[in-house]
């Protein structure tokens, strides 16, 4: 092979030379510029970045519950729907009343069902949306969507960007946590940081006795720990110099630190010992329990408190959650594990004076329906056309209802909330414009919100 000397061109000399008349200059241009830059690894990319704006939440409890819990039978009461019960729905179906009574509570007067009656008691600090809309009605995509705005394809999970956009606030910890005791729908998808840094991917707890497995150090001291962490990262660093533009490299080396910082602080934060008895109580958590929503939610409190900018808490699996096909009864098991652990949250984080600056939001994948195949049938099907979802705290006007569905429950009928506007309005708590908040990738700049959304400037404070 003849050998062929480059007489001193560069690769960016090259191709403007090669295309110099071409209209595609600008765009090849733009993307060489973007790949020489992603060859020079940020010193550190969990670094806390300044928001776009003044932001009114500084970290996020994201509470999901499995499955599709029923609108009509918790937050979006029907009385057409109870009188109609067992006649022809519009569709040609037969209309299916509420197992559960609704009643109004607090101040502002919002009807709650009795399947949430510790929630119930903290009205007057949420916003009810009654007119969230999806984009399908499977479990799988349904919910990839609500956490990552894709029904089709895999993309970050909303706590990645969140991590992204803003960085971690407590390097000992993950900047984005998971509290999951099975493996939902799409899996670990959930959480994925997919084509971001892979320092951004949800960390996930399993609730057990050892939630973070051998995390405590196996040396005799912290400062003999703290050495051989340094020597080990030392390598790692001079062996990235040699591979600059390799993302599952720096994750790896980025893991390490995270998992160090951990052994320092992770053990004393799952240690819920120091909670008071008190605080037990309003969660209703038995002293010493490893397991239940209840331990998620106090859990989540103690990471909130120290620095971790988004925590998300999981109900149930891919598996006896709220896809109550057969019997809507089955609402009440599922209600009574995750009801007053998180009023107790709202409660709890209230009175610490953590509310102000902590976003909750509350939220399924999709509804279910008004209506049901057979006039007898106990259970309901899934429904992305319309279902409730809730926020609290940090930014959110207390005590509202925004939006609705029609008399029955079967379609938006004013102010939708699609899940895109529903994102959106979550990273402008965050002091996050979501149009802005991109990463470049494959040749062109991703967002969570993808091409849509806005945000629901009604539910703001």
């Amino acid at each position: 092979m003849m050998f062929q000397p480059n007489f001193g061109c560069t690769r960016r000399q090259m191709i403007r030379s090669l295309v110099g008349g071409s209209i595609l200059l600008p765009g090849i241009l733009s993307d060489l510029v973007a790949s020489s830059a992603s060859t020079i690894a940020p010193v550190d990319p969990l670094a806390p970045k300044p928001p776009h704006f003044a932001p009114k939440a500084k970290r996020v409890i994201f509470l999901y519950l499995s499955g599709g819990v029923s609108h009509v039978d918790s937050f979006d009461p029907k009385p057409k729907l109870i009188k109609g019960h067992g006649k022809n729905a519009p569709n040609g179906q037969f209309l299916k009343a509420p197992d559960f009574e609704f009643e109004r509570h607090g101040e502002c007067g919002t009807e709650v069902s009795d399947l949430f009656p510790h929630i119930a008691g903290c009205v007057d600090d949420i916003a009810l949306i009654r007119s969230m809309r999806g984009d399908h009605g499977n479990h799988f995509e349904a919910t990839l969507g609500i956490h990552t705005g894709s029904v089709t394809v895999p993309r970050p999970s909303i706590g990645s960007w969140a991590s992204y956009g803003l960085g971690t606030m407590n390097r000992n910890l993950p900047s984005f946590v998971v509290l999951a005791p099975f493996l939902p729908y799409a899996g670990e998808q959930v959480w994925s940081s997919d084509f971001l840094p892979g320092c951004h991917q949800g960390t996930r707890i399993i609730p057990s006795a050892e939630p973070i497995p051998n995390v405590n150090r196996r040396l005799d001291s912290a400062e003999l720990q703290k050495m051989e962490f340094n020597l080990l990262q030392s390598f790692n660093r001079k062996h990235q110099l040699k591979r600059p533009t390799d993302p599952l490299l720096a994750a790896r080396i980025q893991s390490f630190e995270t998992a160090f910082g951990m052994q320092m602080e992770a053990p004393e934060a799952f240690n819920l010992d120091e909670e008071s008895d008190a605080t037990h109580e309003l969660y209703g958590l038995v002293r010493g329990a490893r397991l239940g929503f209840a331990w998620q939610c106090l859990v989540a409190r103690r990471l909130a408190e120290r620095g971790v900018r988004f925590i998300e808490l999981i109900d149930t699996g891919a598996n006896r959650n709220w896809d109550s096909h057969s019997d809507m009864a089955d609402h009440r098991r599922l209600s009574y594990n995750v009801d007053r652990p998180i009023a107790g949250l709202l409660r709890d984080l209230k009175q610490r004076g953590m509310l102000e600056d902590t976003l909750v939001v509350w939220t399924t994948e999709f509804g279910r329906t008004p209506f049901v195949e057979k006039a007898d049938n106990k259970g309901r099907e899934h429904h992305a056309s319309a279902f409730s979802s809730w926020l609290a705290g940090a930014g959110v006007r207390p005590g509202i209802v925004y939006g609705k569905s029609d008399e029955y429950g079967i379609h938006v009928a004013e102010d939708e909330v699609h899940v895109h506007d529903f994102h959106a309005t979550i990273l402008h708590l965050l002091g996050l414009d979501h149009e802005r908040l991109t990463y470049r990738h494959v040749g062109r700049d991703f967002r969570l919100t993808d091409i849509a959304g806005k945000v629901v400037k009604g539910i703001l404070a």
